[in-house]
């Protein structure tokens, strides 16, 4: 086991604050952190003692909360911005693979069509990429048998 760097600075997801340290980082109240995670609007890490450990992650999320509280938005409204707000988190990071995926086709259509043309003896009955006389490819699609 490799030994771990003591000065290493800890990632965002890191389970390193304590309660009342976060509730000081946050500026909220200790029992405001606790009335939050039993709304379920955040999620510590709980140590086997059953202490709340936050991470910078959490930090940020409930500083988050505590300014859309401040601009009178009720909890049930933050609880449904935070869902919104993690799709669209997802939905771009979805995106991003779709775009990376296509890509990886454009260029695998980009080599297929420099190489040499698939003939009609080709085992896996892909479609026969052909270059016609103006540089533009035509695919011809076989039926199997």
């Amino acid at each position: 086991m490799a030994a771990r760097d003591p000065f290493a600075v800890p990632g965002p997801d890191a389970a390193v604050f304590v309660i009342s340290v976060a509730a000081e980082l946050t500026g909220l109240h200790p029992q405001t952190l606790r009335t939050y995670e039993r709304l379920g609007l955040i999620n510590p890490v709980r140590t086997v003692g059953g202490g709340r450990r936050y991470s910078a992650r959490d930090i940020e999320r409930l500083r988050e909360i505590s300014e859309l509280t401040a601009a009178g938005i009720g909890i049930e409204g933050v609880r449904r911005i935070l869902e919104l707000e993690n799709q669209v988190a997802a939905l771009s990071a979805r995106n991003e693979e779709l775009h990376a995926e296509l890509e990886s086709t454009r260029d695998t259509l980009r080599q297929a069509l420099a190489g040499p043309p698939l003939g009609p003896a080709s085992p896996n009955k892909l479609p026969v990429l052909r270059k016609t006389h103006s540089g533009q490819a035509v695919v011809v699609w076989r039926r199997g048998r």
